[in-house]
């Protein structure tokens, strides 16, 4: 790796001074190719040892050069060929010890050796070619990470002239001092990688103490460097950032869920306080997902799940268009390659004819500006794969009815040119009913502006025609770092109001304790499609597609939702569960003294209603299980003799204790939801010469009760044990019918025993208000080695051709697997298959629908979780 030293050549020492760090802006050393070709000269670094800090002399490499000097080990740690980056050099034939010649050669496997010849290379003892093969490699490291550090250098050369460009150096420096010998899976250094994060921090125009923060973004995380020498080299500003974009290293985590959301709620934590740690994290995970390919296929599903979760919504939020674009696509490529492919191949038997609609409609549109004397830049796109993919399964239409596949954009110069161009548009081609979008008059939350309308040629093609102007493209495309300005003053209006839905999530995640519950709100808050509602005094109120009256109501105020009884919409009263619509004028009716319901967490879509719904269950229904935990230990004391009000308050406090509780209260609260047994509880105050029910009637009693909820709810005995307990009553919850092999959850219900459902189950968020109620299960192993089989039902999206529906069957035949049932219904020569499957895990789930999912012509399968 390069060192922070200073360098010089022997044929010109004055031809380059400065720092290492600054090579990329001193374009001053000659070629390789323009010196003797028999004197070539490598730059040693002045003070090294191999040129004392007074003479300062380069090392010339000649005809009487030793080649023990070439190959001493003082030059592999600092050595810089200054020549083209291509090509490096090579030490020639040996003579005596000495080489006859050096010449430049590509280090590509079979480059010409020039003069050298290969019978040269061949002369070498095997320690040798090793000793030069290290070389050439650390030149070849070298020459890539100084180019791409010169690149990086002229971007913000270009960008931002003013910033403190040493500021850069200096973290260049200190990073390739401290990933020195680190690789990535790719074998390439490490320091490729916050190079590359830094170019595309530079590539968003971003300031210098964020490319900064960039190159040091993995210094504390993977290496031995801490945040406290960060800060005494670099400030306050850079340690902050960096901080915030390292994980958590030091807790011990559960969990992987568990660690994902609390690394998570740390960087949106620190993003409330300065946003540059989401746009280096951004472009971490950019690169990252450039170079996915050289990771494991499990390390690459996981990574790329995460990024369409969670980081392609930042993006969208953060109104960052093109990453998210790529993020997006370079995700749905690792998570589902078999859809990718098939969406890709799609589009590209599309692409030629596309090209030359795309080209005549240009012509015509132009023509069209400038007979209506409208200075405008017309632009043509294809939609991305992944919006492809989403769109198709949420319409259950193939790629050739995609109205958007193929837009153009037109770029003015004012917003009174994009309503005149929109008139235009709309005279040349016969526009498409509720196509039409003004996103100018009413800009989406991440501030996107643009007006969308869909046309119709004469011909009977379909295409959306986007209108904006420049800085409404910039902004689209680029988002907050478009014009990110920290250090020339503070946050603009416009990034404030950007910012506003992340102080929102920040301020309602702070008491959601648990992960999964995190996670999955999250995603929602992050990438919700929105519904633009009115109040009935003209204020926008925007909110999360089929949004209810109630969201509406707990948008405007706590106090408003919790006493919300009924609504109108445009006039007319509509129930509860009625689904709002943009353009609605909404009228929240209220009453004094109403409460929520637990049956809204059904409805209510927005995240918002939902938290404020669920803590004020979750206070109330605490109450109301306490007050049932102290009835039954009441009950059950008098079968001892004993009055509540002799168990003093110490007693009770060391049996919550026992139980891994906080307060009494707490113990009570889980007697009342039937998380503990009160004849196990008042067991340990019993007077000494009590006896309470025999074990053996108990276990009689319970085991009678048990195998009557079980016929009814459908148990599992075997299947399901509760982490820590006897035998309980568990079933598996029909929501969502989890099966071996997937994570679990158990929640307590009154009078059934415990319900386990799986992680990923809709109703799991709505259930989980009340974090008492639940309980670990986990899946038990096969009793007397006889696998459990689960009923799994599978919906397939395919064409409708001959012989589909004979490929599906013998498919799932070949794996040995039973079908229970089978339908199909076909429509536009669309066919929708429904298959119930008997499953013995996940596995041999995963099996056949990996399988189903390359047969010719079947465009999704998906796993239904109700039968």
């Amino acid at each position: 790796m390069l060192s922070p030293a200073k360098w010089t050549t022997a044929s010109n020492p004055d031809t380059f001074t400065g720092d290492s760090g600054a090579i990329g802006s001193h374009e001053t050393c000659a070629p390789f190719s323009a010196r003797p070709r028999t004197n070539r000269t490598i730059c040693i670094p002045r003070g090294s040892s191999s040129g004392s800090k007074e003479d300062r002399r380069a090392l010339p490499i000649g005809p009487e050069t030793p080649l023990t000097n070439i190959l001493s080990k003082q030059l592999s740690p600092n050595l810089v060929w200054r020549g083209t980056p291509a090509r490096v050099p090579f030490a020639g034939q040996l003579n005596n010890g000495r080489s006859s010649a050096v010449t430049p050669y590509s280090t590509s496997p079979g480059a010409d050796l020039g003069d050298l010849g290969v019978s040269a290379v061949k002369s070498l003892s095997p320690a040798l070619k090793s000793i030069m093969a290290t070389l050439r490699q650390q030149i070849a490291t070298n020459v890539l990470t100084v180019t791409r550090f010169r690149e990086l250098m002229k971007k913000l050369r270009e960008n931002r002239p003013n910033d403190d460009l040493d500021l850069v150096k200096r973290a260049y420096e200190f990073s390739q001092k401290n990933h020195a010998g680190q690789s990535r899976a790719s074998g390439e250094p490490y320091l490729v990688h916050p190079l590359e994060v830094g170019n595309v921090l530079a590539d968003m125009k971003m300031d210098a103490v964020s490319i900064a923060a960039g190159l040091l973004h993995d210094s504390v995380e993977d290496t031995s460097v801490t945040t406290v020498e960060i800060r005494q080299e670099f400030g306050e500003q850079v340690a902050h950032i960096v901080e915030g974009v390292t994980k958590i290293s030091k807790i011990d985590f559960s969990s992987r869920e568990e660690a994902q959301a609390e690394n998570l709620r740390k960087m949106m934590l620190a993003m409330v306080d300065d946003i540059r740690v989401v746009l280096i994290k951004l472009a971490d995970r950019l690169h990252n997902m450039r170079t996915l390919e050289h990771l494991d296929p499990e390390r690459q599903q996981k990574i790329a799940r995460e990024t369409l979760d969670i980081y392609a919504p930042i993006a969208h939020r953060l109104g960052m268009g093109k990453i998210r674009g790529e993020l997006e696509d370079l995700g749905f490529k690792h998570v589902d390659p078999i859809g990718y492919e098939q969406v890709r191949v799609a589009v590209e038997s599309k692409r030629k004819e596309g090209e030359a609609f795309m080209s005549r409609v240009e012509g015509v549109l132009r023509d069209g500006l400038k007979e209506a004397g409208i200075t405008g830049r017309v632009e043509s796109r294809v939609k991305r794969l992944y919006s492809i993919h989403k769109k198709l399964l949420r319409q259950r239409i193939s790629v050739d009815q995609v109205y958007d596949l193929y837009a153009m954009r037109v770029i003015t110069n004012s917003v009174q040119d994009c309503y005149a161009v929109l008139g235009i548009i709309h005279n040349l081609w016969r526009p498409v009913p509720g196509r039409i979008k003004d996103f100018i008059a009413m800009p989406r939350p991440n501030l996107y502006q643009s007006l969308h309308t869909s046309v119709i040629t004469e011909t009977g093609e379909t295409f959306e025609i986007q209108i904006r102007t420049e800085e409404m493209h910039k902004m689209c495309e680029e988002g907050i770092a478009a014009h990110w300005k920290y250090k020339d003053g503070p946050v603009s209006a416009e990034d404030e109001q950007r910012l506003a839905w992340l102080r929102q999530v920040v301020e309602w995640q702070r008491d959601v304790s648990d992960p999964n519950e995190f996670l999955s709100t999250l995603k929602v808050d992050l990438y919700p499609e929105e519904v633009y509602t009115f109040t009935p005094k003209g204020k926008v109120l925007v909110l999360p597609r089929e949004s209810t009256p109630i969201d509406f109501a707990y948008s405007i105020h706590t106090e408003v939702g919790h006493s919300c009884t009924g609504a109108k919409v445009n006039g007319r009263m509509v129930p509860l569960r009625h689904k709002l619509h943009s353009g609605d004028i909404v009228e929240v009716i209220t009453q004094p003294g109403h409460k929520p319901s637990r049956d809204w967490l059904a409805i209510v879509k927005s995240t918002r209603a939902r938290n404020k719904i669920k803590h004020w269950l979750n206070v109330h229904q605490r109450e109301r299980a306490i007050e049932i935990g102290k009835k039954l230990i009441e009950k059950e004391a008098r079968k001892y003799r004993i009055s509540l009000k002799e168990i003093k308050e110490a007693d009770l406090q060391r049996a919550a204790s026992e139980y891994g509780l906080g307060r009494p209260d707490d113990l009570m609260a889980g007697i009342g939801y039937g998380k503990y047994s009160a004849r196990q509880v008042l067991a340990k105050f019993a007077p000494a010469g009590a006896e309470p029910m025999s074990d053996t009637e108990e276990q009689a009693a319970s085991h009678g009760f048990s195998s009557v909820v079980r016929r009814v709810f459908g148990g599992d005995s075997n299947a399901i044990v509760v982490r820590g307990a006897g035998d309980l009553l568990v079933y598996r919850a029909k929501c969502c019918n989890p099966i071996r092999g997937e994570a679990i959850v158990g929640y307590v219900t009154r009078g059934k025993g415990v319900a386990v459902h799986s992680v990923n189950c809709p109703n799991v968020t709505n259930l989980l208000y009340e974090p008492d109620r639940r309980i670990d299960v986990l899946w038990a192993g096969d009793k007397d080695g006889q696998p459990v089989s689960y009923p799994v039902k599978i919906t397939l999206l395919c064409d409708d051709r001959f012989g589909m529906l004979k490929q599906i069957t013998a498919l799932i035949s070949d794996t040995h697997t039973n079908i229970r049932n089978i339908e199909a219904r076909s429509q536009n020569g669309q066919a929708s298959v429904d298959v119930v499957l008997e499953i013995a895990d996940l596995k041999h789930l995963q099996k056949i629908m990996d399988g189903v999912r390359q047969i010719p012509g079947v465009h999704d399968v998906q796993r239904l979780q109700k039968i």
